[in-house]
């Protein structure tokens, strides 16, 4: 049966399901409940209210992907019989959803190269095999790379172990997501995370959702919409594909929603892949010429605002049109809605970063927002949709190449810590230089590096370079077991939930909450915070200045935290008080921004040709399932789609006529990067045609190396592709 609206009974029926599967749903809803943060994405849920409550209180707040994530803590441990029955050329050839299902790491284990089995070894072992290796290195022979599944306090302490060591190769996962996004705001809005807070979503009239599916990704996200809309709001969607869950959506936890549906788009508009940039400064354009632009905000409060008026006045609508896919009358209603407004949330995902002129986009986002004033005020602002929980405290607390100036003086006159200046490598950079064998060492706290690279060819063999890999995880993944060093490690650790000690994560809202951890479920993984004091103990030492032991506890962390990272002085005081708090310094209520002279900076782009326009190509983007969180495949079915499978490509009906193929036939596709033979080639009405779609990271192999310039964010849309019967 086709599936006609997000969530409903069938998420009732899932929720059941999964609760059976960890044996009973007392069992799933006990873990759901405790005091910690959700593992998945960054919308925010739970902390010190419980699980399954939202920053506003609400409750029950809970989707599939928290479940999802949950049940996979719950699995039985790895045995170690397991490492001797399953070989790594066999581990190598299983889906995201086989190892993710293998169950929980509990031993410590170690590939050597030309070995035909991982086996496993002692902590000792492991741990003195690392420290051993990093000193046999110059630290810029390293680079260290963070998920953001970690808390605050693992984050800061690896960086600062990194940097100790002597190098500044530290990044973080958002390199290859929202990077542009960061990079978009600061220099748009002097800040690179969302400018508003929940409650400023809920009393929007207008909310665009550009670039994204938050139905399926940010499921939570969907509650805050359905109230917009009752209040007789609009919602705007952009987006080459027509999302079933954006489309109309049944909330479970509230009954007419759940009984009747709720329409979420008022408007949907599917432009081109790539043709974002076009299209917003299109529906600009309509308000210039409408006269519907706040000017005396953008006099008052913007720098470069008549520039960026005479470009828009400049702009030609028939380059707009034809480098969208938009037409007049369409842009001209989306323009229209907007006039209206009193109170418009921008809000945006990959869709918009992942593409060659990422940065571009995000401005123009912002541009937009600052046209009719919409920034600065309440109910009004700017707000990427970040995907892990933690993604944007991990930035935070100084996992970037580059320490943000504050945090580096403060380290340098409050700890007196000497730390290195040389200009570390962007993720693409490290591995790319990996590649060049100039890097030797690797380590990854958590997440799937491999998986999340473009070009997956080159991305196995740059990790495999290495003289060694090191991965601190709690399931197996495409990581593990691709890509493999002379020596590579995998250790594993606990879950947010499973802590011995408090831990802090930081909302897409900029909301800092605890997880109080909790029992552990299986014997053998350690603390993050554990295991890298320890490391740290033995690679560096303890000094004066530094004691190893003394920052294996998390309090102490926080301690250091809150004494060098702009905006979180009330994190020392957070377990004793239980107060969790907003970050000051990024919410904007009143428009007066941190730049330099305290105006919102707008800016003027070129826009990019529309790619993919011979009648034999198609553009592509790589997506996610709803099956799916990040590079984490948990079903193989994508059940909002309608899709029982993942090796497909999908592509409009009149596409596969075009292109002289069957619905289901196998084909060959081809990129000027990668080839995949086999797959399937699917009619799907729901996407604009010119345009196709595939699941990521599978796919990944198609995804050339160029990045964004400006944000080094790989352009994981956007690709051009032929596609032809398979011989």
């Amino acid at each position: 049966m086709k599936v006609r609206s997000g969530g409903g009974f069938r998420a009732i029926l899932y929720t059941l399901k999964k609760g059976r599967e960890v044996g009973g749903v007392l069992k799933m809803y006990n873990a759901m409940r405790t005091r910690n943060a959700c593992k998945t994405c960054a919308l925010g849920m739970g902390g010190q209210k419980g699980g399954m409550v939202n920053e506003r209180g609400a409750f029950p707040e809970v989707c599939k992907k928290s479940l999802q994530a949950m049940a996979a803590d719950l699995q039985p441990a790895v045995l170690p019989t397991f490492w001797d029955q399953h070989p790594v050329e066999q581990l190598s050839q299983m889906t995201p959803r086989e190892l993710e299902h293998c169950g929980r790491l509990v031993q410590p284990v170690i590939y050597r190269r030309g070995a035909s089995h991982f086996q496993t070894i002692s902590w000792e072992e492991s741990l003195s095999r690392i420290a051993t290796k990093l000193r046999s290195l110059t630290p810029d022979e390293t680079f260290w790379y963070f998920s953001g599944r970690s808390s605050n306090e693992a984050g800061f302490l690896l960086q600062l172990l990194a940097r100790l060591y002597g190098t500044n190769n530290v990044n973080n996962c958002s390199y290859y997501c929202h990077q542009a996004s960061g990079v978009g705001l600061q220099s748009s809005v002097g800040s690179g995370t969302a400018t508003i807070v929940l409650e400023d979503l809920e009393q929007a009239d207008l909310v665009f959702v550009i670039g994204g599916n938050p139905a399926s990704n940010h499921p939570r996200m969907m509650t805050s919409l359905m109230h917009v809309r009752r209040r007789g709001g609009h919602v705007i969607v952009i987006n080459p594909v027509r999302e079933t869950g954006m489309v109309n959506f049944r909330i479970p936890s509230d009954p007419i929603s759940l009984l009747f549906g709720t329409k979420i788009a008022s408007h949907y508009v599917q432009p081109h892949i790539g043709g974002d940039l076009a299209l917003l400064w299109g529906i600009a354009k309509q308000c210039f010429e409408d006269e519907t632009l706040d000017r005396s905000f953008l006099d008052a409060h913007c720098t470069d605002s008549a520039a960026w008026i005479d470009a828009v006045a400049a702009m030609s609508w028939d380059e707009i049109v034809a480098k969208s896919g938009i037409d007049r009358d369409q842009i001209r209603t989306v323009a229209g809605v907007y006039a209206k407004s009193r109170r418009t949330v921008f809000a945006w995902t990959m869709g918009i970063t992942h593409h060659a002129h990422g940065v571009q986009n995000v401005q123009a986002i912002a541009n937009l927002a600052m046209a009719r004033g919409m920034l600065g005020r309440p109910g009004c602002g700017l707000l990427p949709i970040r995907g892990h929980s933690n993604v944007q405290g991990i930035g935070s607390v100084g996992v970037t190449p580059k320490l943000k100036d504050a945090i580096f003086e403060n380290l340098q006159s409050k700890f007196h810590l000497d730390l290195p200046t040389t200009t570390g490598l962007d993720t693409l950079a490290c591995m790319e230089a990996a590649h060049d064998r100039r890097m030797k060492f690797g380590l990854c706290l958590g997440g799937n590096l491999y998986g999340s690279n473009p070009d997956s060819r080159y991305a196995a063999e740059a990790l495999s370079r290495l003289e060694m890999s090191v991965m601190l995880s709690t399931t197996l993944n495409t990581g593990h077991v691709n890509g493999l060093a002379d020596e590579t490690i995998i250790l594993p650790v606990l879950p947010r939930d499973e802590e011995p000690e408090a831990t802090t994560q930081e909302s897409m809202f900029n909301f800092i909450r605890m997880s109080d951890g909790g029992p552990r479920r299986v014997p053998g993984p350690r603390s993050e915070v554990r295991v890298i004091a320890d490391l740290g103990r033995r690679a560096i030492g303890d000094s004066d200045l530094i004691c190893w032991d003394q920052l294996q506890q998390t309090s102490t962390i926080r301690n250091w935290i809150s004494e060098v990272v702009p905006g979180y002085t009330k994190l020392d005081k957070i377990e004793a008080t239980k107060q969790e708090f907003q970050l000051e310094g990024r919410t904007f209520h009143e428009p007066s921004f941190p730049t330099a002279d305290g105006k919102a900076v707008m800016h003027t782009h070129a826009l990019p040709d529309l790619k993919g326009t011979d009648s034999n190509e198609l553009r592509l983007m790589t997506v996610r399932s709803e099956g799916q969180f990040n590079t984490v495949v948990y079903e193989e079915e994508d059940l909002y789609r309608n899709q029982d499978r993942r090796d497909i490509i999908l592509m409009h009906p009149d596409d596969l006529q075009r292109l002289g193929l069957r619905h289901d036939q196998p084909v060959s596709i081809r990129s000027d990067t990668g080839q995949i033979d086999g797959y399937l080639a699917r009619g799907f009405d729901s996407i604009r045609p010119g345009n196709s779609l595939m699941y990521y990271p599978e796919s990944n192999c198609l995804v050339s190396r160029y990045a964004d310039p400006q944000s080094k964010t790989p352009a994981f849309k956007g690709i051009v592709v032929t596609v032809s019967p398979l011989a």
